[in-house]
């Protein structure tokens, strides 16, 4: 299981640090956009320069999933990332979404990994240090 979870982590680290740095360098030629609303938005995103901080949530976690260091710090960046994409492709470019769904099933390898780490987050409710319990009040009285 240690073999394909680094695979997994490897594959997804390097998908999104090539496709990350490529919004910030442009070294594969730039493609025409698609017409209709996909065109509109993608103009949208490089006329606003938010394609720029698109490019630094994909390659920055891309290269802690490489270098195996904050790995689920990683995967919470690249959470929402891979809903957009997943979004993309099923409302707008419809050839985006098997590529969506082969990182999708990466992340949830890698997740699966370090499912500990977000262990609190699934808790339904947590007493914090300070809270006093109301029955600890009442009994006082």
């Amino acid at each position: 299981m240690k073999i394909v979870v680094a695979i997994a982590r490897i594959l997804m680290g390097l998908v999104f640090l090539v496709f990350g740095a490529d919004k910030l360098f442009h070294f594969f030629p730039q493609q025409p956009l698609p017409a209709g609303p996909a065109g509109q938005f993608m103009s949208a995103l490089f006329a606003s320069k938010y394609i720029v901080f698109i490019g630094l949530c994909e390659a920055i976690p891309g290269l802690l999933l490489l270098i195996n260091r904050f790995v689920p710090l990683a995967l919470t960046i690249l959470g929402p990332v891979i809903v957009n994409i997943l979004l993309t492709g099923c409302l707008l470019v419809h050839t985006a979404l098997p590529s969506g769904l082969i990182v999708t099933v990466l992340w949830f390898v890698v997740f699966y990994s370090v499912r500990g780490a977000f262990a609190g987050i699934f808790q339904a409710r947590v007493a914090s240090a300070g809270a006093v319990r109301v029955d600890t009040i009442e009994a006082g009285r």
